[in-house]
């Protein structure tokens, strides 16, 4: 994971996804690429001339060339390679276009904007119309240990592989690799591949793993997942996303609905 894209937005979680996309360029002796958008598509009712937007876009620009004048000046006194790419537009779609020349992107929990325990639109888009992993970083992430232990989410499924093939070369920097399944209750199991065949890819590539079935009790899946990988001192979860359509998991709530809501410890997800 060489190529490393940073979302920059002046928000809560940015030191976090900073801290996070540090800690991935010198594990792998990689490049950020911060990429700041900012968008004109500013509404105000009853602006039927454009005047609110034609006052407020300067305020806009100021404070874009204030966050990149901190961020580029703590960067500076950092040991990692690293460029910055001020574009303008809706941050998905600048950051949807970018992600096709990168291994990874580093996002944060929420939208532009917005505070909580909810899932990203933003995540989502980028999950289901990109090819590249997403890393989503929790507000309050202190620093990523690519040498920690790492908990693999696993049910067999196709999101499940995927996943895994992109999570390879943070799981070889790995001191311990979880193959974690969910014993889901009153469910049918179900796996489209099972839980040795990742195990014996994984050993392909030189990385040792442990199987373990956990038992879901009252939680949910992703509850679960994260229990198990905080009491096994896991540095990360890997999962993979949106094994039903998006619309069943709003609809319905699913894992990685659930799993994009409020994150404990960062995620690595692809689908």
């Amino acid at each position: 994971m060489k190529s490393i894209l940073l979302h920059i937005n002046d928000d809560a979680g940015l030191e976090a996804r900073i801290q996070a996309a540090l800690d991935l360029a010198r594990a792998f002796d990689g490049h950020i690429t911060c990429l700041q958008s900012v968008t004109y598509e500013i509404f105000a009712p009853g602006d039927f001339y454009g005047s609110a937007m034609a006052a407020a876009m300067p305020v806009i620009r100021e404070n874009a060339e204030a966050l990149r004048k901190k961020v580029e000046t703590d960067l500076a006194n950092e040991d990692a390679s690293w460029e910055w790419i001020f574009q303008y537009g809706m941050a998905e779609s600048r950051l949807m276009e970018k992600s096709a020349i990168n291994d990874v992107v580093v996002l944060g929990p929420n939208d532009i904007g917005e505070d909580g325990p909810r899932p990203s639109r933003m995540v989502g888009d980028l999950l289901l119309h990109s090819r590249t992993p997403v890393l989503v970083v929790p507000q309050d992430q202190k620093k990523l240990d690519c040498s920690a232990p790492a908990l693999v989410g696993w049910n067999g499924s196709t999101e499940a592989c995927v996943a895994l093939r992109a999570a390879v070369p943070m799981l070889a920097k790995a001191s311990k690799v979880y193959l974690a399944t969910v014993a889901e209750q009153n469910a049918k199991v179900r796996y489209d591949l099972p839980p040795v065949e990742g195990a014996e890819y994984l050993s392909r590539h030189g990385i040792a793993s442990e199987i373990v079935e956990i038992p879901q009790g009252e939680a949910n899946i992703p509850d679960t997942l994260v229990s198990a990988a905080q009491t096994r001192k896991c540095g990360y979860l890997v999962m993979g996303a949106y094994g039903h359509s998006r619309l069943a998991e709003m609809l319905l709530g699913g894992v990685t609905r659930k799993a994009l809501t409020d994150p404990q410890l960062p995620i690595l997800m692809a689908h």
